[in-house]
C-alpha cells in the first residue's frame, strides 16, 4: 500500500529563510525517481536545482511559479510504495510522516536517506529549525492536484492572528532576520510572523519597517481626500505604473547597497592610464603559446600585488567593536552581468594564483554566473573587488563599495586617445581607472598610493617584476 509523504522546501544554507519558484520540472501524476530535481528555485544568492529524496508518484505541488515559500514550508507530496499510481492517493488524504521524521521501513527503499542543506542531496543531514509554538491560524500554500476545484479556505484560516505582545519574549528566528531587525532598531515582539506556524521571515520585518516610517499624517489626508474621489478613479490610482516585487537576487542586491550607503562613508578617486604596454604585454604572452591570458587576469594580478603593499585596503570594519580588520588572503570578487542581474563571484586565494589559473577562475565563474548555478559559496567571502564596466562601452563610474569590504576598483574602456609620449603627442590605449573606498579604514593618502601604484603597473607591467 502506498503511502502519501510531504516533502517541504528544504533549508538551504546561509542562513536564507525563502525561495521562489522558478519552474517546475515534474506535473502532478509524474513518476520521480530518488533525488531526481523536481522544481528550481531562486534563492537571494543563486538559483537551485532542489532533488526530492523520495522516489514514486507526485499527487501534489504548493505554490505557482513566481510564489515565494519560506523554508519548511510544503512543496509537493509524492505517493510512494510499489502500487504507486497517479490515483493510488486522493489529494485530500493526509500525509505520512517524512521519512526524516521516522515514517517506518516500509518506504525505506524509496527514500534516499539525506536532507538537503545548500546543494544535491549528499551534504548532511539539515538542521531543525526552531520555530515558535503553532499560533491559532495559519494559511498554507494551496495545492495543486488533480482532485477537482479547490474548496474555499474557511474564514478562520484565512484570518491574520492577532499582532504578538511587545512584552512577551522575542520569538526564535534566524539570525539574518534578527540582525536585521537589531540594525534598524525593531522590537520584534510587535512584528506578525507569515512563516510556517508563525515564524517571521525577512519579509515581514521589510513591511513592518515600511509601515513604522509612514508619516502618520498620510491617513488622515487620505481619508481627507477619499470622499471627494470617485469609486471608478481607484482603479486608475492602483493600475499606474508597474511594479517589480524587489526579491530574490534583485531583492539581495538592493539590500546590499543601501546598506553599504547607510554604512559606509566612501570617497572616490580616479586617474587616466596608458595601457598601451599592457595591451602589448598580454598579446606577446597569447601570441607565444599555452592557454590564452585574459585582460581581467592581468588586472586581477595587478590588484593582488597593489593589495600587498596597501594591506588598508583588503580590509573590513568591525562596527560593534570599533576595530579595522586587516585580512590575511585576497579573495577576488569581480562583477558579472548576467541575464538575472549584476552578481559578484568570488575568486579564492587570488594572491596564491598564477595567471592562467586566474584566467581558468574567472572563465569558470563567468560561465557559471551565465547559467546560474553559482553556489552560494561562490558568491560569498571576497575581499576586495574588481569592476570591468568598460565591457559595457563606458570611460567612468563611481561604484557602491561591495559591503563589507573597503574598496573597488573601476576599470573603463581601453580606447585610443591623443597621448604625450616620451614627450610627443601620439595615439595611445588609454584607461580610465577609479577607486572607491572607505574613508574610515584609510585617508586619502593611502588611497591615492594603491591607485597610482595600479596605473603604473598599467602603464609599465615590468613594475610587477620588480615585487617583491
Amino acid at each position: 500500500m502506498a503511502q502519501v509523504l510531504e516533502f517541504k522546501l528544504p533549508d538551504l544554507g546561509e542562513g536564507l529563510t525563502e525561495a521562489e519558484i522558478v519552474r517546475w520540472l515534474v506535473d502532478v501524476g509524474d513518476v520521480v525517481a530518488i533525488d531526481q530535481p523536481v522544481v528550481e528555485v531562486e534563492t537571494a544568492k543563486a538559483m537551485v536545482e532542489v532533488p526530492c529524496p523520495y522516489g514514486g508518484v507526485v499527487t501534489a505541488r504548493f505554490g505557482e511559479e513566481g510564489t515565494e515559500l519560506p523554508v519548511g514550508a510544503p512543496l509537493l507530496t509524492v505517493a510512494v510504495g510499489a502500487a504507486a499510481g497517479p490515483g493510488t492517493a486522493p489529494a485530500g488524504s493526509a500525509p505520512a510522516p517524512t521519512a526524516a521524521e521516522g515514517s517506518g521501513s516500509a518506504v525505506s527503499s524509496e527514500y534516499s536517506g539525506n536532507v538537503l542543506v545548500g546543494y544535491g542531496t549528499a551534504g548532511p543531514a539539515a538542521r531543525r529549525r526552531r520555530i515558535r509554538p503553532q499560533s491559532p491560524a495559519v494559511v498554507h500554500p494551496t495545492p495543486t492536484t488533480t482532485a477537482g476545484p479547490t474548496p474555499t479556505a474557511p474564514a478562520a484560516v484565512q484570518a491574520a492572528p492577532a499582532a504578538p505582545s511587545p512584552t512577551g519574549p522575542v520569538p526564535v528566528i534566524s539570525p539574518l532576520v534578527r540582525k536585521l531587525a537589531r540594525d534598524r532598531g525593531l522590537d520584534l515582539r510587535e512584528v506578525r510572523g507569515s512563516g510556517p506556524e508563525g515564524l517571521i521571515l525577512r519579509a515581514d520585518v521589510e513591511r513592518a519597517l515600511t509601515a513604522r516610517e509612514t508619516p502618520a499624517a498620510v491617513a488622515p489626508a487620505v481619508a481627507a481626500v477619499a470622499p471627494a474621489v470617485a469609486p471608478a478613479a481607484a482603479p486608475a490610482v492602483a493600475a499606474a505604473g508597474e511594479r517589480i516585487p524587489l526579491r530574490g537576487l534583485r531583492g539581495a542586491v538592493a539590500d546590499k547597497l543601501s546598506r553599504s550607503r547607510t554604512e559606509i562613508p566612501d570617497a572616490t578617486c580616479w586617474v587616466d592610464a596608458d595601457a598601451t604596454e599592457l595591451m602589448a604585454a598580454r598579446a606577446a604572452m597569447n601570441a607565444a603559446g599555452g592557454p590564452k591570458i585574459s585582460l581581467l587576469a592581468l588586472l586581477a594580478r595587478i590588484c593582488v600585488h597593489a593589495l600587498s603593499r596597501f594591506p588598508e585596503l583588503n580590509s573590513t570594519v568591525d562596527t560593534a567593536a570599533r576595530e579595522i580588520v586587516r585580512l590575511p588572503g585576497v579573495h577576488l570578487g569581480f562583477a558579472a552581468q548576467t541575464p538575472r542581474g549584476l552578481v559578484v563571484p568570488v575568486v579564492r586565494d587570488a594572491g596564491t594564483r598564477t595567471t592562467e589559473s586566474l584566467t581558468e577562475e574567472f572563465a569558470r565563474l563567468t560561465e557559471s554566473a551565465r547559467q546560474g548555478t553559482l553556489t552560494p559559496a561562490d558568491l560569498t567571502g571576497g575581499t576586495f573587488t574588481l569592476n570591468n564596466y568598460g565591457v559595457f562601452g563606458v570611460d567612468g563610474s563611481t561604484p557602491i563599495v561591495n559591503h563589507p569590504e573597503a574598496a573597488m576598483l573601476g576599470v573603463g574602456r581601453i580606447i585610443p586617445k591623443p597621448w604625450v609620449h616620451q614627450g610627443e603627442l601620439a595615439v595611445r590605449q588609454v584607461v580610465q581607472l577609479s577607486l572607491t573606498f572607505d574613508h574610515r579604514v584609510c585617508d586619502g593618502g593611502t588611497a591615492g598610493g594603491f591607485l597610482r601604484y595600479v596605473a603604473d603597473c598599467v602603464e609599465q607591467p615590468a613594475v610587477l617584476l620588480r615585487t617583491v
